[in-house]
């Protein structure tokens, strides 16, 4: 179930992203974010009280079911109930105007808490550590936008959403559930070609973000008038 919501997060996060590029109808995104939100916090919930029980039983021998315990689950759990508090948040938000400081001091925390996250999973799954770096960057350019004001942000969060989106949630989503994801001796390795293409993607971002400020800039100089010049 964690990886049919991290295919969710491939999708909500790209919808956000186009509509913070102002590509896409804010409402859309967020009756969308809505929908996902709330299917990965019953999902979450499915999750626990189906897998926890039979992870904690002694008499389970099953290792599919057994490895790791009970810590790991509640670490995959905790991921997908903040991710499905977010969007729910966001989409909500949106739809009751609910002015969006809030929203992003809860962001501020959920990044402080996908720290922790990136730390607890270096260890055992440093490809899923590298994921949670990413999804704390952008809930943290969230919460500078959103609770203090940083309002020229917006480009960068929109473009830094969509060109991670996929790489970040997606494509992963895809590895855990036919069986591909990396472990053992492969680890490492996926997680620094993943860490190398993360940040080579928000560097893109944040380029895309610059030239389309710079853009702005440049057209708004040209439309506004010469000093001098008489109108009529």
């Amino acid at each position: 179930m964690a990886y049919v919501c991290l295919l969710l997060s491939g999708a909500a996060l790209l919808l956000n992203g186009l509509a913070a590029l102002d590509l896409l109808p804010r409402r859309d995104a967020a009756i969308f974010s809505l929908v996902i939100g709330s299917a990965q916090l019953v999902l979450g919930v499915t999750y626990l009280a189906v897998t926890y029980p039979a992870v904690t039983d002694p008499a389970v021998t099953d290792p599919d079911v057994s490895a790791g315990g009970g810590s790991q689950l509640l670490l995959g759990a905790s991921g997908m109930f903040l991710f499905g508090l977010t969007y729910v948040y966001v989409g909500l938000d949106f739809l009751l105007g609910m002015g969006s400081r809030g929203l992003g001091w809860f962001c501020g925390m959920v990044g402080l808490c996908g720290i922790l996250l990136a730390a607890a999973w270096s260890g055992e799954d440093p490809l899923l550590a590298v994921l949670w770096l990413c999804w704390t960057y952008l809930w943290l350019l969230f919460f500078l936008q959103l609770a203090l004001g940083f309002e020229r942000l917006a480009p960068l969060i929109g473009w830094s959403l969509v060109l991670t989106s996929q790489a970040s949630a997606t494509v992963p989503a895809f590895l855990g559930i036919s069986g591909q994801w990396p472990a053992g001796s492969e680890a490492a390795a996926a997680a620094a070609v993943a860490g190398a293409g993360l940040a080579a993607l928000l560097l893109l971002a944040g380029g895309l973000a610059w030239r389309g400020r710079r853009s702005g800039t440049e057209a708004a100089v040209v439309e506004r008038p010469l000093s001098g010049v008489l109108r009529r």
